[in-house]
């Protein structure tokens, strides 16, 4: 919403300075989003009056000029405009100036070996229009020294502020004035509109036919104006237009630009000549075409709301007219209407059609009904100020609306809903001076708000009025309490996972992304869901049809999406709800995520040093297991078993576990599984359920210290085991790291051989183990024996044999 100053000061009468107005627009709701002063920017500038104007002793184009500005010695100018003579009053830019549309600071200079102390400007050099041929002429009798934007009348400052929805009433200034004056910066400005007497009946009548379905439009007023005069609009109107972005085409349409954003009343003139017949307003017909005002036609359906003639459709109600119907310059007859339309319909209108017109955004928000009648006579009373012409009766089809309602207001509710203490006449001066009608006395005051407050509806509303105007710095600070149950926290075990597997995740190079929770049939069965309790009954796409038993077809989807846009190298997760069945408890909380092609956690692609390696199995076991640590998982106690889903290839996957509490799954995804889906691989994936995450013990069972190390060298072992091919590395782990936790603090793979010099059944597996003494250096023969121990511990569990 935009406005001029000037334009506010119509309808208030300031007693606060410009600056004051602008901070406590914010403060009262209606946030600034920006001030445009023209006066500021161009402060710099001057107008200047040229005495001499010479040609320069070594250029043909150039022009070696004095000029005046009213105060000290002639100042020496080279310039280069054509129009550039004695006699004219110019802007003139003294060194140090900034110039708006290049930014450059002028300096001092020399042109061709003569001196320049300073420059006159071209329309485009100022920001003002596109204009560069010559210099800007002004007047005749502009002072010479004058701020320039000052004799061009720029020195009216551009307030643009945001709305919220609720807030329909400060889509028009008059509201906005009135919401400062009961902030008391000023007297509101708010003379009765006068009636306007027709001379004789409208020769157009209007009906509304919605037949059996409910009516669209509430209530429908015009009146004709016969005799006009069309052209251009008051050089005021065309200012205020453009300060706000407007075009101003012609004083008709110009009259109903200007009450939209004056007072949030939007109208719609037609040519009388143009109209075949009476009106009627309707839904429209399947079908039906409007060509529009916006040059382009559009295709209708019975959910729409039109106004037509025995010709057909005239205009698309609230939202724009026809081009048909539209006033031109040889207009004489017009019909102004002034209508109330159904707030959701015009919204559900407009976004169907794709139309953003000023109109549809201040219907759907709701105007003002009682401003209906008055309305359509201050229109009247502009367009025979500008154009005259004789007016009409009014003819009202519908009724107005009435809206009011009383509403029991307790006072105590301001300081128990806001902490806020104000007096009950402080409270009754707020409300009054917004419009509400307050009578009754204390405890219970009754309040009716006024017909364009339809956002008022109970008594918390009106606490927040009292608040916003009286001052949010009213509202005392308090504290928190200090007890132990004060500080309790916010966030529940599950959001807080949440939060941070995201960071993990995204640490780790994958991009966030948020797909459907519906998924198609086949890939909620490829996925272990597609179950008939969780298919949705009106699904909003053929593939969109099931509840998602897992994040991946989503992830799955979008990557190849990607790919087929040339981004083959991607790496996706995915924070949300997976549903496994209908009841209570079937609803999981999951992190999963993928990557494709060469999307490693190193790089993606090709680089000077090589290509990066498709993504594999350890990648998105990596990738699981940074996301469990950061949730608190017990990611050193944790087992892997190759027991992962079916949607995982079989010898590449593998599931996290701890004791049967299965909790993460990772792996590349089954080939079977990216054929049905359409997608090509490599891909690999994970999945975590976040809900099955174990809690941290409250307290430790012991107290140890925050770092322990020791003042004695580790030893290291290497051990080579020949086993069956079925036994899992992690049970040599496992039985070596058993034979004594505090002396044995590290064990790992570091070889496995399968083939020549071993049987066809087994593997060859080699271990490093690290021992960490604590008191001592070990002796020789005290590492022998726990080197015997090992092997015996690595036999008994796995039947491996120590390879020679």
């Amino acid at each position: 919403m935009k406005f001029t100053y000037s334009w506010l000061k119509d309808h208030l009468e300031p007693t606060a300075s410009f600056d004051q107005i602008v901070e406590r627009l914010s403060l009262i709701g209606l946030e600034v989003e920006g001030v445009e002063d023209k006066a500021k920017q161009l402060a710099p500038f001057v107008v200047g009056e040229v005495l001499t104007a010479q040609k320069h002793p070594n250029a043909d184009k150039l022009k070696v000029c004095t000029v005046s500005i009213g105060k000290g010695d002639p100042i020496q100018v080279v310039c280069g405009a054509p129009n550039a003579r004695a006699g004219l009053k110019t802007v003139f830019a003294a060194p140090g100036t900034v110039i708006p549309a290049t930014g450059t600071e002028l300096k001092i200079g020399k042109i061709r070996d003569v001196e320049s102390r300073g420059m006159l400007c071209s329309a485009r050099e100022m920001g003002l229009s596109e204009e560069h041929e010559g210099i800007i002429e002004l007047p005749e009798d502009a002072p010479v020294g004058a701020p320039f934007a000052e004799v061009l009348g720029l020195n009216d400052p551009v307030i643009e502020i945001a709305v919220t929805p609720n807030r329909a009433d400060c889509l028009g200034v008059s509201g906005v004035a009135r919401d400062l004056a009961a902030a008391g910066l000023g007297e509101l400005m708010a003379p009765r509109v006068k009636p306007v007497e027709g001379t004789f009946p409208a020769p157009l009548k209007v009906t509304l036919e919605f037949g059996d379905t409910p009516s669209l439009c509430p209530a429908f007023a015009l009146r004709v104006v016969k005799g006009v005069k069309n052209g251009p609009s008051p050089q005021w109107l065309q200012d205020r237009l453009r300060a706000i972005g407007l075009r101003p085409i012609n004083a008709l349409v110009d009259v109903t630009n200007f009450m939209t954003f004056d007072r949030n009343r939007p109208l719609h003139v037609f040519d009388l000549k143009k109209v075949a017949g009476d009106l009627v307003v309707r839904r429209a017909k399947t079908g039906e075409t409007l060509l529009a005002l916006d040059g382009k036609t559009y295709t209708l359906d019975e959910s729409m709301c039109v106004i037509a003639d025995e010709k057909g459709v005239e205009s698309l109600a609230g939202i724009m007219g026809g081009e048909e119907s539209g006033c031109d310059a040889a207009t004489v007859d017009v019909v102004i209407e002034s209508a109330l339309w159904e707030p959701i319909n015009i919204a559900q209108t407009g976004r169907r059609l794709g139309i953003n017109s000023d109109a549809r955004f201040r219907f759907e928000r709701g105007i003002d009904p009682a401003f209906t009648l008055p309305g359509l006579d201050l229109a009247t009373h502009l367009i025979l100020e500008m154009c005259g012409g004789e007016p009409s009766q009014v003819v009202l089809a519908g009724a107005i609306p009435d809206t009011a309602r009383t509403i029991a207001f307790p006072l105590a509710e301001v300081k128990r809903l806001s902490g806020l203490d104000a007096s009950e006449a402080e409270i009754r001066d707020v409300l009054e001076k917004l419009g509400f009608a307050v009578s009754g006395s204390t405890p219970v005051l009754d309040v009716v708000p006024p017909s364009w407050r339809g956002d008022i509806e109970g008594k918390a509303d009106l606490v927040e009025e009292v608040v916003r105007i009286l001052g949010l710095e009213r509202v005392p600070a308090t504290e928190f309490p200090r007890d132990a149950d004060a500080r309790k926290p916010v966030l529940t075990a599950l959001q807080l996972r949440t939060r941070k597997a995201r960071r993990a995740l995204a640490a780790r190079g994958l991009v966030e992304a948020v797909t459907w929770s519906f998924v198609s049939k086949g890939a909620a069965e490829a996925f272990g869901g597609g179950k008939p309790e969780l298919a949705l009954s009106n699904p909003i796409a053929a593939d969109l049809s099931d509840m998602r038993p897992s994040l991946l077809p989503g992830l799955i989807r979008a990557a190849q999406a990607n790919a087929d846009r040339g981004f083959a190298d991607v790496a996706l997760f995915e924070v949300g709800q997976v549903f496994l069945g209908d009841g209570p408890g079937d609803q999981r909380q999951s992190a999963s995520g993928i990557r494709r092609g060469t999307a490693k956690p190193g790089g993606a692609g090709r680089f000077w040093a090589g290509a990066a390696g498709a993504v594999d199995a350890f990648d998105a076991k990596a990738d699981a297991f940074a996301a469990l640590a950061a949730c608190g998982a017990p990611v050193a106690n944790l087992q892997v078993t190759a027991d992962a889903p079916s949607w995982y290839h079989p010898g590449r996957s593998g599931t996290l576990r701890l004791g049967s509490n299965a909790f993460a799954h990772f792996g590349e995804v089954h080939p079977a599984v990216l054929e049905a889906l359409d997608v090509t691989g490599p891909l690999v994936a994970f999945e975590i359920t976040l809900d099955k995450i174990p809690e941290p013990k409250a307290k430790a069972t012991r107290v140890k210290p925050p770092l322990e190390l020791s003042a004695f060298q580790p030893v290291r072992r290497d051990f080579a085991f020949l086993v069956g091919r079925e036994v899992a590395a992690a049970d040599i782990l496992k039985a070596a790291q058993g034979v004594d936790r505090k002396l044995v603090t590290g064990v790992g793979v570091f070889d496995l051989y399968e083939g020549k010099g071993i049987e066809a059944d087994k593997k060859s597996v080699a271990i490093e183990v690290t021992l960490q003494p604590r008191e001592r250096t070990l002796t020789d023969e005290e590492i022998d024996q726990v080197a015997g121990r090992i092997v015996a511990e690595v036999a008994k569990k796995t039947g491996a044999v120590l390879r020679a």
